[in-house]
């Protein structure tokens, strides 16, 4: 009946039959055969008060373990990060909240040049010329990557290294699937994109390379050499990149990417169990007309004043569908808007303090816990806030034993592609404490 599953009293339906001029439900359905109806009540459960709602969901919800509730050494993408209280009071606002897409500037200004912002401090961030606003996340800002460099490149084939984010990889591989881009991964060596594999692979069928970095096992790779075999070849950088780890790294722009992605949790946004979160796009001018999503310019008004507006949109929804780069019809603007404010409120000093304090915490536990004698580098490379250990024991156990203690142990990466046994991906951030690290160590070392 109609009314177990919308709030329609009984005197509410019987108005409403009766402007209609029938005086039953059944009736309305008449139309219906008999051997498709279901001939039962639905099984559904008996309404509740609102109370009743609101104890029983926050029973349900009571059973999740956030970051706020554990002290956190996972990472592998996304990260606890301090964000300061600034950030959700500005983008709370209504005008940020509600705003939908600034179709019309002359009443958008408010929301394009929010987004002007954010494009102009992602482009200094990475190094590159021009910022879209935005993608779902860093998964699928790698994939729209991968199709703008076939597009461009005018050829079908796009590489990928293994070092990459293998939740990227699985996205990748589904997006292009379809796309008639064909996909193939270069190898891994100790920890690194194996450049002897990739030279080999280059010829005139590779549109483009992804390479991450820092990368999945948190080293910082040598673009520099990527990027001479890579152009040498006529085909595309394409950098996945963490921007948080560019307050104390050499952007990607300086070491000739093309095309920096990435997911942009670190710059203010929670971590949500995994969203809503930010995947940023930025490239260079050369790539600019066929960059999916929305890029907000600037300009002059009527009376010469500073003004906004949507410059190029590479959409379906605004040109021939046949010229498209991608038919995402949303976007994560509210996300951008709040990166936005959490870059202008840290500046280019607070981002550095950021990666330099993650750097150094996490240099002091990986020494701390090599220390202890059962733990070893999966590889002895440099590497930013994250990094991959052998255990002697099970990281799973491991995990077991931290969250009892309550701590978030590192990703147990073990067999994930590697033959050394028991590995755990351990992520330190800014908001971890000498204590907490002590304590981690602790733990971890016990026997």
């Amino acid at each position: 009946m109609m009314h177990r599953y919308l709030p329609n009293t009984t005197e509410d339906m019987r108005q409403m039959l009766e402007v209609i001029g029938i005086d039953s439900t059944e009736k309305l359905f008449g139309s219906i055969p008999d051997g498709v109806k279901l001939e039962r009540d639905l099984e559904l459960p008996h309404s509740k008060s609102e109370i009743e709602v609101r104890r029983e969901i926050g029973e349900m919800a009571g059973k999740n373990l956030s970051a706020d509730d554990l002290v956190c050494f996972r990472g592998a993408g996304s990260y606890d990060r301090y964000i300061p209280s600034a950030v959700k009071h500005i983008v709370g606002r209504s005008e940020f909240y509600t705003a939908y897409t600034p179709y019309q500037p002359e009443i958008s200004q408010g929301t394009l040049q929010s987004v002007f912002e954010y494009q102009s401090m992602i482009c200094s961030l990475t190094g590159m010329d021009v910022s879209n606003v935005s993608m779902y996340d860093g998964a699928t800002s790698s994939a729209e990557a991968a199709i703008l460099a076939s597009v461009h490149a005018r050829r079908p084939k796009v590489l990928v290294s293994m070092t990459v984010n293998p939740m990227v990889r699985e996205v990748l591989s589904s997006y292009l699937k379809f796309r008639n881009v064909d996909l193939e991964f270069v190898g891994e060596k100790n920890g690194e994109t194996d450049a002897e594999e990739l030279k080999m692979k280059l010829d005139g069928s590779v549109a483009g390379l992804i390479v991450q970095y820092p990368n999945y096992y948190g080293i910082i790779e040598d673009i520099r050499g990527i990027e001479e075999a890579v152009h040498g070849n006529k085909s595309l950088l394409i950098v996945n990149t963490d921007p948080v780890s560019l307050g104390i790294l050499t952007s990607p722009g300086e070491l000739k990417a093309d095309i920096v992605v990435g997911e942009a949790q670190g710059l203010g946004q929670n971590m949500n169990f995994g969203g809503p979160v930010l995947g940023f796009m930025t490239a260079s001018e050369k790539v600019m007309r066929k960059l999916p999503g929305r890029i907000v310019g600037e300009t002059t008004d009527i009376d010469g004043k500073r003004a906004f507006v949507l410059t190029l949109q590479a959409r379906e929804q605004h040109i021939r569908r046949e010229k498209a780069t991608s038919n995402i019809c949303s976007d994560q603007t509210l996300n951008s808007i709040t990166a936005a404010v959490y870059m202008a409120a840290m500046g280019r000093e607070g981002i550095r303090e950021v990666a330099l304090q993650s750097f150094k915490k996490a240099h002091y536990a990986c020494r701390k816990l090599v220390d202890t004698g059962k733990f070893r580098l999966l590889h002895e490379k440099p590497f930013f806030c994250e990094f991959a250990l052998v255990c002697d024991m099970s990281a799973a156990e491991l995990n077991r034993r931290l969250l009892e203690n309550g701590i978030l142990g590192g990703l147990d990466i073990s067999g994930a592609g590697n033959s050394d046994g028991n590995v755990m991906l351990v992520a330190v951030t800014e908001t971890r404490t000498k204590a907490e690290i002590d304590r981690f160590v602790e733990i971890m070392g016990v026997e």
